[in-house]
């Protein structure tokens, strides 16, 4: 047997740090990633086929969530150290974590309204409007609401949710690089208040448009516009399919947990992220 071959058989690789061998009764992959401990948090309350599917897929998707904030909240980091050549390869893969998210609503959708019916009541106040994995992506994207931290309170979740409301957003990121390149007047504000929406107005639109304009002057700046357009459209995409399957799912019945269902995820849906992203188009 070759040293290799010995380090491979007894989980050390070249180049790789010795882990803890796993303990009896599991494997270094299932234990390695916990998949044991994973696989056993699936817990259906009624006898329904689909009801499996339908918790694991909700758990895959709050696995995204937190994967798509780990990505996204290293591409604000990057930026605020004018990194913004590793920001925009960080931003690729996450991008690539938005497709992941989108085809994830495909299993959903397939639920006929009988399907869905028979497991429906054991959901009881359970909404997807409760994931603090989510609105802590709708925070760090700047789309910052005090009145969101609300049903987390006395969770688990709610100190994770608070910091990120009072956090600076990968879009406020994108504008202070922006000020420091000289297209955005500098925010003087010695102490901002970080749990406000993102600065906008016509300032910022000018200063996207002034970056669309000359491309080959500033194009790495244009790279980062259209890395950001990508996550916003991603998002819109999203929610776009969110509010069809409720639809087809449920029709106008009001959602689980008693929110407004389609009313609500139809008003959501026509927010954008990184709004002078868009609104500069129309000046082009």
């Amino acid at each position: 047997m070759t040293t290799e071959q010995a380090a491979q058989g007894s989980g050390q690789g070249i180049g790789c740090p010795l882990s803890a061998p796993a303990p009896p009764g599991t494997t270094p992959y299932a234990h390695y990633a916990r998949m044991d401990e994973l696989l056993a948090l699936q817990h259906p309350l009624s006898a329904a086929d689909t009801e499996p599917g339908f918790i694991i897929m909700s758990q895959v998707k709050e696995l995204l969530f937190k994967l798509l904030h780990t990505e996204l909240t290293t591409a604000r980091n990057q930026l605020d150290k004018d990194g913004l050549r590793d920001a925009l390869w960080t931003l690729r893969r996450s991008a690539r974590v938005q497709q992941v998210l989108l085809v994830s609503w495909e299993t959903f959708s397939v639920l006929s309204p009988a399907e869905f019916a028979e497991f429906r009541d054991v959901l009881g106040s359970a909404s997807g409007f409760q994931s603090a994995g989510y609105r802590r992506l709708e925070f760090l994207l700047g789309n910052k609401n005090p009145a969101m931290v609300e049903p987390h309170r006395d969770t688990a979740g709610h100190d994770a949710v608070m910091n990120q409301l009072r956090e600076p957003s990968l879009y406020d990121a994108a504008l202070a690089l922006l000020a420091r390149r000289g297209l955005l007047t500098p925010d003087e504000s010695p102490t901002p208040d970080t749990t406000l929406p993102y600065r906008t107005g016509t300032e910022v639109e000018e200063a996207w448009r002034a970056v669309y304009q000359d491309p080959a002057r500033h194009h790495d700046l244009h790279l980062l516009a259209e890395a950001l357009m990508d996550t916003a459209e991603q998002f819109a995409r999203w929610r776009y399919t969110h509010l069809v399957t409720v639809q087809r799912m449920l029709g106008a019945k009001p959602g689980t947990g008693g929110t407004e269902g389609v009313a609500w995820l139809a008003r959501i849906s026509q927010h954008r992220f990184f709004p002078e992203l868009w609104s500069v188009r129309s000046t082009l």
